[in-house]
């Protein structure tokens, strides 16, 4: 295996359609992960660990080392599983530069108290667009990718492009780009920069929602991409891509965990402090969304 490819271990849940990823530098066995799950029940407003334990068995079954827990953005459609990994694994926490963006837009949304930080202080680090740094031996770069949220980053360690929610596979197209701060012709432009790199680059998905009912899948390749995406293969131009993008998020209902998913992920993952009797308590904005 070159050392420029890392392995790359997917994790499928099938509640939400998050794919979860452990990123291992065979050479040095130093590993991030990316986009980890917190498993919630809507009715009950439970929480479980089942998703994150699933990545937590297998990096200590494989005795990696674990350097990053990296997301790629403010996740609308399950809550971040990250303080979770955190505390069995350990590894520094990291996000786009622009998180606090989000933070802010949504703080006044959730009518969040002046404790709350809208500077992006909850990661460990705020990765600035074309950042390096590395997992063990394998190079990693930052691309600032917004147009689903304005803080969006795709992350290319080695071989692998890890794009969130910028793409899906290629016969599922593309991210909405309704929520705030959203923008299809942005997210257009960020497309095209992730699809100027080398054929070959591998591609892994944030979410599958399998249209058609055919198995979950979530590696792809630019070159794939660039041939088949539904939504903006070779040939669409930017206006066709915003006047389609516009008219399908017209169409879209809001994701079913937004309210307590994106509360919980601008505070790294962390629930809400609980109240003076020690239950914690999401915040429902009425009218608002």
């Amino acid at each position: 295996m070159s050392l420029s490819r890392p392995q790359v271990d997917g994790f499928h849940d099938p509640d939400t359609g998050t794919i979860t990823y452990l990123v291992t530098d065979p050479e040095t066995q130093r590993a991030a992960v990316i986009d980890p799950v917190l498993d919630f029940d809507a009715k009950s407003a439970r929480t479980t660990t089942r998703s994150a334990d699933a990545v937590i068995g297998r990096i200590r079954e494989r005795r990696v080392t674990v350097d990053w827990l990296l997301e790629t953005h403010v996740h609308a459609d399950h809550l971040s599983g990250m303080p979770t990994v955190r505390r069995a694994v350990g590894g520094q926490s990291g996000i786009g530069w622009h998180i606090d963006a989000v933070q802010q837009a949504f703080r006044d949304i959730f009518g969040f108290d002046r404790s709350f930080h809208a500077d992006g202080s909850q990661f460990d680090h705020r990765f600035a667009d074309g950042e390096r740094f590395g997992i063990g031996s394998l190079p990693a770069q930052v691309l600032h990718t917004p147009g689903h949220t304005p803080a969006c980053v795709s992350y290319l360690i080695g071989d692998a492009l890890f794009v969130g929610d910028t793409l899906f596979m290629p016969d599922s197209g593309t991210a909405r780009c309704d929520f705030p701060g959203g923008d299809a012709a942005c997210l257009y432009r960020s497309i095209r920069r992730l699809l100027a790199l080398p054929d070959d680059t591998r591609m892994f998905i944030c979410h599958d929602y399998r249209p058609g009912g055919r198995p979950a899948a979530w590696e792809t390749t630019v070159a794939a991409q660039r041939a088949h995406n539904i939504h903006v293969h070779d040939g669409i131009d930017e206006a066709a891509f915003v006047a389609m993008r516009t008219a399908r998020d017209r169409t879209l209902s809001m994701p079913t965990l937004i309210i307590p998913a994106v509360q919980v992920n601008i505070r790294a993952g962390e629930l809400p402090p609980p109240a003076a009797n020690g239950t914690r308590y999401l915040q429902v904005p009425l009218d608002v969304l």
